[in-house]
């Protein structure tokens, strides 16, 4: 039970429900999502922390950057079920095609030259 509850609780948040749409288009970084999302980058981190928690997200490091990508759902079935369903859910939601529109042009070597 606690499994499905911290899966359900990571998904009640409509900017990791963002998060979660972009990493289905490519992996980023946390300067990447707070540009996207203009949001402080500590509250990203946050947010990316739940997702990972709930076995959403995994980190990886690259050089100067952690990337962060979508799981492949083994650590949680709850999870896996999910990420296989926003695939095709929110399709047409407004603030998602705005924002995934966005995508290509955030680089996370313009945002560091900026920083």
């Amino acid at each position: 039970m606690n499994q499905f509850v911290t899966v359900m609780k990571a998904l009640s948040d409509p900017n990791r429900v963002k998060i979660v749409k972009m990493l289905q288009h490519r992996p980023m970084c946390v300067c990447e999502i707070h540009t996207a999302l203009n949001m402080a980058q500590p509250a990203v981190s946050k947010h990316l922390k739940v997702l990972e928690t709930a076995g959403f997200v995994v980190s990886r490091k690259s050089g100067l950057w952690v990337n962060y990508t979508l799981t492949d759902g083994t650590s949680s079935p709850y999870a896996a079920m999910l990420l296989g369903a926003l695939k095709h859910w929110l399709q047409d939601d407004v603030e998602v095609i705005e924002l995934i529109s966005r995508l290509p042009e955030i680089n996370r070597e313009t945002i560091c030259k900026k920083g």
